[in-house]
């Protein structure tokens, strides 16, 4: 059970926390909470990357392109 619980704060909890603490601040980190937010991405990569696939971090565009 508590392997379980580590696990899953591992790989479930703590990095849809990063995560969306990363969309909330993405455009306005500063120096050094941008290297804590890298810091952690290197620490708790096996998680982030089960979640990469559904989150997109990209700037929402100005409007329709092709227009």
């Amino acid at each position: 059970m508590a392997y379980a619980l580590i696990a899953g704060t591992y790989l479930v909890a703590v990095p849809l926390l990063l995560y969306a603490w990363m969309i909330k601040r993405w455009t306005v980190m500063g120096k050094l909470e941008r290297f804590g937010v890298y810091g952690l991405v290197f620490l708790f990569f096996p998680g982030l990357i089960l979640f990469a696939p559904f989150i997109n971090l990209r700037m929402a565009g100005q409007g329709n392109v092709l227009s």
